[in-house]
């Protein structure tokens, strides 16, 4: 399984030719699952496959599973590095579900087909289905990345944005405490210095959105795979455009009660240097022709306004 994981792939071969990799990585796919139900079936009730007919068995799992590797090693770097890992992790995914499915079998006492056995056995099916819904080159693998970070952005947002409708003072309409002298607690809401903080906290956020919304849209427009060039630059974007969602991640963490504004401001710093590489990028590729140029410019205006904001806000925890 490593092998996969930490393999090289094979360099060299000239010419390369797309269509035939995927007519051959769809032929093995096909092959393994059929040999997977093969397995399944013959280990589904007694009495117990024989010795001879074992052997021939494991050897048929064990081709098809040297086919698929053979296949996935055909795929030179050079078609894209984001395309090989999608095209690598549903190959790991086939891999995976045959070693569990044969140590199922292995676990398993022969009376019956059980329920772990028929579960691993769709998980090969489902996992050499897969191939047909793969993107067929680096454009498109790039923009189905995008496409998954910008999922995961708008999710945050939306979860931020609910907490900021739910989380309301709940003492406001207590001004103090007869007995305590104070407000109740303040590590379950945000005060207002902390809600000024949020308003641009929540812009940079919206301006993670809108780029990567903006970046999706081009990339399907005019983004190429026909030279390495073009290859290159999308796999570029992809990399950077992948920081987006963790580090919107840290800056949502830290901006809930007890808000710590230091945290607050070292994340949106975070957020806003790598929004700012992916729209550099964007603007430099082969992706933004000067009709685009308008957008960036004004989504990179958006982050400094709220980055100066928060600064200001934070001046004094410094």
């Amino acid at each position: 399984l490593s092998a996969f994981t930490e393999g090289e792939p094979g360099e060299g071969r000239e010419p390369f030719d797309l269509p035939r990799f995927w007519d051959a990585l769809g032929q093995t796919f096909k092959v393994t699952s059929q040999e997977a139900t093969k397995l399944s079936l013959a280990f589904s009730r007694p009495p117990l496959t024989s010795a001879e007919d074992c052997q021939k068995l494991s050897e048929d799992v064990q081709n098809a599973i040297l086919a698929v590797a053979t296949v996935y090693y055909w795929l030179p770097k050079g078609q894209g590095t984001t395309l090989r890992k999608m095209v690598r992790d549903a190959t790991t995914e086939v891999v995976e579900g045959m070693i569990q499915l044969t140590e199922t079998i292995l676990s398993a006492p022969l009376e019956s087909l059980s329920q772990e056995q028929l579960i691993s056995t769709g998980g090969v099916w489902e996992a050499c289905e897969q191939v047909s819904n793969l993107p067929r080159d680096n454009q498109a693998a790039v923009a189905s990345a995008l496409a998954v970070c910008l999922g995961v952005v708008k999710d945050a947002l939306e979860e931020m944005e609910h907490a900021l409708v739910e989380g309301q003072d709940p003492y406001s309409d207590i001004m103090e405490d007869e007995e305590l002298g104070f407000r109740g607690n303040r590590d379950t809401y945000w005060s207002e210095a902390d809600r000024k903080l949020l308003s641009s906290c929540m812009g940079l956020m919206k301006a993670s959105k809108a780029c990567l919304k903006k970046v999706l849209g081009v990339v399907k427009a005019y983004g190429k795979a026909d030279s390495p060039e073009q290859i290159a630059q999308l796999d570029d974007l992809a990399d950077i455009a992948n920081e987006i969602s963790p580090s919107v991640d840290e800056l949502a963490l830290s901006m809930y009660p007890p808000m710590n504004q230091l945290a607050v401001r070292l994340n949106a710093a975070k957020l806003a240097s790598v929004l700012k590489k992916v729209l550099e990028i964007t603007k430099t590729s082969h992706v933004c022709p000067p009709s685009e140029e308008g957008w960036v410019q004004f989504l990179s205006g958006a982050v400094d306004h709220n980055m100066n904001k928060i600064k200001n806000f934070t001046q004094g925890q410094l």
